[in-house]
């Protein structure tokens, strides 16, 4: 599940999270992209409420739901790691697993929780809006308390890269894949 940026003010899908789905499903994955309210809490209950679509519907969508991902950025991977932290349930879903991964893209979040899932982060060094080392700093705790990390500081990037194409963050999804396929 992908969930685009827009500081819970608008959803910044065609940068944010069609493209990152769209990338994800050439790869052979299932992938969502979420249009959600503005409003962070209302953003989640919207998140809760895909997954607990997704996961009441995978026969039909023909969708495997062991070890999923949530993906964001900026906003929307608040989103994905408050969901990964509380569960969809927390939020007016149903009762389901948490994620097997969280991926974030630039967003400055520093509170964390000893049962988060495993949190793959790229940000750039030149973001104006979220601070990387907050990131960095958050990433090092989660894994001084074994949750498995993997962190990315890419030079010269501000906020919003997106898929990075031609830029040094090329590639970052093809290493946000492998660290979530470490997990399955």
């Amino acid at each position: 599940m992908c969930n685009a940026g827009g500081a819970f003010a608008y959803v910044g899908a065609m940068h944010d999270s069609f493209p990152h789905a769209l990338e994800l499903s050439k790869q052979g994955y299932n992938a969502f992209a979420l249009i959600y309210r503005p409003g962070a809490q209302t953003a989640c209950e919207d998140l809760a409420r895909a997954i607990t679509f997704i996961f009441g519907h995978a026969e039909e969508l023909e969708v495997d739901t062991s070890c999923y991902s949530l993906w964001g950025g900026s906003a929307g991977a608040r989103m994905a790691a408050w969901l990964g932290t509380y569960g969809p349930a927390a939020f007016g879903g149903n009762d389901l697993p948490r994620p097997g991964a969280v991926i974030m893209q630039y967003t400055g979040l520093s509170e964390y929780s000893t049962d988060d899932p495993p949190t793959f982060v790229c940000v750039g060094d030149s973001d104006g809006i979220a601070p990387w080392r907050v990131m960095q700093a958050r990433l090092e705790a989660m894994s001084a308390c074994g949750i498995d990390t993997e962190f990315h500081c890419y030079p010269g990037l501000g906020h919003g890269f997106g898929l990075g194409t031609d830029t040094a963050a090329e590639g970052w999804l093809d290493l946000a894949v492998q660290f979530w396929e470490r997990q399955m």
